[in-house]
């Protein structure tokens, strides 16, 4: 298996190549190849089957003889040893058709650990075996970071540089980073938004020299790996019903989503694959009216989908487009240059067959919350109340799916606010409102993060 960019300007690359990259040097996105193939044979086996022989089964497609089958299978096991259910991502009824994907029981309690505990053992596998150092530059909205620590925290011969919006992220997000004893952690709250954080980092991985000399590389979603090992839980959830269901998705870089897609490419039968917005509705926009248009992330009680720029789009572009790779450049080009993009036809065509979208401002999310707890008892996440709000809204047939992507705990004001209760802190988070933080407040300047990653890199 062999992986190429989206803006086709890299040459082909390995697993493990794309793994210590992240991002193509020409400022695209990698992709495979081509999409293996997981037979309706194989699903079927899917029954029964635990969480960790799925994902092994299909990230042993991705790999390819990079990693063998014996250190993917421990990498895999020992990255989901410590999760708090033992069914990983145990799917729950909560109404006749709906059903909600609980993805937060990894160590930072959100979704980003169902990818990032694998993700972070390859990396260091694959680093370990190559020599060398690394610098892993992460941009966050809220969960990413976390999980990023996590996963890397005190690892040999790489420092972890994390960048967040000061001020918007949740408190508990904020410090599930900044109380970090790692050594090799640093975090910066950037005085801007995700989008900026974002951008910055785009941006300074096709500074080659730059990126080079740091040794620079990426673990959010722009990374595929991240991809990859996201699109298990979509065939364990299908798996688990039996028959073909849509997918509510709480979105804002657009990579848990686009997972879906990538699973439905490998032969998962999906009904429908639905975005669901907070009032930062760019994917909205892009998806019911064909204007791919970014405007100024709004503050929400759903942080983590504060995003105008949802990077992964570029990849559903690139798929919807039959791969124009040259069509794919020059659309991404003028929407860096303009911040909007208008959809042709026919992409927007080949978008609406797989995906629908829809959005939930804060009332919205606030009650939904409060009614899910009414009706079942069960707190909920504003992200994951998005899902909700929107699939009640949604025509569908068949089972629903929302994925639950953050545990309660982690926004306690706005639970509290629409429910009355105060989610209680995990075990795991003990001692979370105790430890120092540590973190550096930086402008919205490239420059100032450049020299911050030279002062702090393993150079």
């Amino acid at each position: 298996m062999k992986y190429i960019s989206t803006q086709g300007q890299t040459p082909p690359q390995s697993f493990e190549d794309i793994l210590l990259m992240g991002l193509a040097p020409d400022g695209g996105l990698f992709m495979p190849e081509f999409w293996p193939q997981i037979t309706p044979g194989i699903q079927a086996d899917f029954q029964g089957a635990h969480y960790t022989e799925v994902a092994h089964t299909i990230l042993s497609h991705f790999v390819g003889d990079d990693i063998s089958t014996s250190d993917l299978r421990a990498d895999i096991e020992d990255a989901y040893a410590k999760f708090d259910d033992p069914r990983i991502a145990p799917l729950v009824e909560i109404a006749p058709q709906r059903y909600i994907l609980e993805l937060f029981h990894g160590p930072t309690l959100a979704f980003k650990d169902m990818a990032m505990q694998v993700l972070g053992r390859l990396f260091a596998r694959a680093l370990k075996k190559r020599g060398g150092r690394a610098t892993v530059l992460a941009a966050t909205s809220g969960d990413t970071g976390a999980a990023a620590i996590a996963a890397l925290g005190g690892l040999e011969n790489i420092s972890v540089i994390v960048l967040h919006p000061n001020g918007r992220v949740s408190e508990v997000q904020r410090r599930q980073m900044t109380t970090s004893k790692f050594g090799n952690v640093h975090n910066i709250a950037l005085d801007g938004t995700f989008d900026d954080a974002q951008s910055i980092v785009k941006s300074l991985f096709t500074e080659e020299n730059f990126a080079n000399t740091v040794n620079l590389t990426a673990v959010n979603s722009i990374n595929f790996a991240r991809i990859a090992a996201q699109s298990v839980y979509y065939f364990t959830a299908a798996a688990a019903l039996g028959v073909p269901a849509s997918f509510v998705v709480p979105t804002g870089n657009f990579g848990d989503i686009f997972a879906g897609e990538a699973a439905a490419r490998m032969g998962l039968p999906v009904q429908r694959l639905i975005a669901a917005t907070n009032t930062n509705a760019i994917m909205v926009r892009a998806l019911n009216e064909g204007y791919y248009e970014a405007g100024s992330a709004q503050h929400t009680i759903s942080p983590s989908m504060d995003i105008q720029v949802a990077s992964n789009f570029e990849r559903a572009l690139f798929e919807a487009s039959n791969r124009d790779i040259i069509g794919i450049r020059r659309a991404m080009g003028m929407f860096a240059k303009h911040h909007k993009l208008s959809l042709s036809p026919a992409w927007r065509t080949a978008l609406r067959a797989r995906y629908g979208a829809g959005s939930a401002d804060d009332e919205e999310t606030l009650a939904t919350m409060a009614r899910i707890f009414s009706e079942t008892g069960r707190l909920i996440d504003p992200h994951t109340a998005v899902a909700v709000a929107v699939a009640n809204k949604t025509q569908t047939d068949g089972p629903v799916v929302m994925l639950s992507t953050a545990h309660p705990a982690k926004f306690p004001d706005a639970v509290a606010k629409a429910t009355g209760r105060t989610p209680a802190l995990p075990q795991c988070l003990g001692g979370l409102y105790e430890g120092a933080e540590r973190m550096t407040v930086l402008p919205n300047d490239k420059t100032a993060i450049r020299q911050f990653i030279e002062d702090h890199a393993a150079a």
